[in-house]
């Protein structure tokens, strides 16, 4: 069977996010860890309530999940842009197979969590388990360094990413709550005037940015979660075809957010979200709670199985090739660095069961626990995959 091969030679922007998050997957570990740590220890509960401090009638907490994670979805939406222009999305054949594996890797583990939790009041986490976290998936990546072929890495970044703005689309047709039909035409209205900003060709910055503040404000309004204002204001911004055009806002733009976000904004969303109260007993509420056998099934099982079921099928039937230097064991792999699940699974667990706080602490254990299982299994897998080619 003759093989598409994905190009291997990285271009400058792609090896900036990668490098960029491959060292925030290792900054989100350091602040899961303390975040946790802080949480269970005697002055816990001073430590949750600082995130709880109101600021200008919000929550410092909820500033972090409804401001500053906005700009991360303008960032993920900056990125699929490039993807979908000149990167590795654009060209139909090489972008196939991540589509598919992306949405083989959501729709498992989305079956799973409804299989164990239809008809219940838990059945809202059906999203949960659905996304992947780039960061950490490219840390781990990181770590394989050589032993990986570069193509694996293109894969699982542009299925992750395809992941994301799954579960953004999610988030805006399934987490809305109290929707204001005057604010959301205006966010509309907003849109539509960058938009005409973009056709017009004005390559400043300033306008989209002020756009997308207004955008956001109403968005705040409207009952849809503010956080889609960022991809949204992404695909209104210019872009350039050119790879790594500097002229280009959009790439400026990117390469400015891509520090903010993997060393202020991420780590912030990890210490503000990431502090899970471990009480006594707390397996059996994990082990026994339809949501989080949901949850750790659907990461853990749904996502390798998802993601190889559906690529399988979809090379049988001859819609896309594997690249030729990637073979099915790394498929296996990848799926199950796909079931890292952390930044989007615990920003949707927040969406999904507001003011149900022990609901919510059990989730993000079980997220917490799929994430570290999914990474050291992928990884050694990965590191296995390698150790049998070498005895070849």
């Amino acid at each position: 069977m003759n093989k598409t091969i994905l190009p291997t030679t990285l271009s400058q922007t792609f090896q900036r996010f990668f490098d960029s998050e491959k060292s925030a997957g290792m900054v989100l570990i350091a602040c899961t860890l303390l975040s946790i740590a802080a949480a269970n220890a005697s002055w816990g509960a001073s430590y949750l309530a600082v995130w709880q401090t109101p600021i200008a009638g919000m929550s410092l907490e909820h500033w972090i999940n409804d401001g500053l994670m906005a700009i991360f979805f303008l960032l993920i939406g900056l990125e699929l842009e490039r993807e979908l222009y000149n990167g590795e999305l654009s060209k139909l054949s090489n972008a196939l197979l991540p589509m598919v594996a992306a949405i083989g890797g959501m729709l498992a583990p989305a079956l799973i969590h409804f299989y164990f939790n239809v008809g219940t009041a838990s059945q809202a986490g059906i999203g949960i388990p659905m996304a992947t976290d780039i960061a950490f998936a490219l840390a781990i990546l990181a770590l394989l360094g050589n032993r990986v072929p570069t193509s694996l890495k293109v894969f699982v970044v542009a299925f992750a990413v395809i992941d994301d703005l799954g579960a953004a689309l999610l988030i805006a047709l399934f987490y809305t709550a109290n929707l204001s039909m005057p604010a959301l035409l205006s966010a509309a209205g907003v849109l539509l005037i960058l938009a005409m900003l973009n056709r017009m060709r004005v390559m400043a910055l300033l306008p989209y940015l002020i756009g997308g503040i207004i955008m956001w404000a109403l968005m705040l309004k409207s009952g849809v979660h503010a956080t889609i204002a960022g991809i949204a204001l992404a695909f209104a911004i210019p872009f350039s075809a050119k790879q790594d055009d500097a002229v280009s806002p959009s790439h400026r733009l990117e390469h400015l957010l891509h520090r903010p976000v993997a060393f202020v904004i991420l780590p912030l969303f990890a210490l503000a979200n990431t502090g899970v109260v471990i009480h006594a007993g707390w397996t059996d509420a994990l082990l026994h709670h339809p949501n989080s056998i949901g949850i750790l099934l659907g990461l853990l099982l749904g996502k390798p199985i998802g993601i190889t079921a559906l690529c399988l099928v979809a090379v049988a039937l001859n819609i896309c090739k594997l690249p030729a230097d990637i073979h099915w064991r790394h498929i296996i792999g990848a799926g199950m660095l796909g079931g890292i699940g952390f930044t989007m699974s615990i920003f949707i667990t927040n969406l999904a069961f507001v003011g149900q706080l022990d609901v919510i602490n059990a989730s993000k254990m079980a997220i917490l626990l799929a994430s570290l299982f999914a990474g050291l299994l992928g990884y050694i897998w990965l590191c296995l995959i390698k150790a049998s080619n070498n005895n070849v």
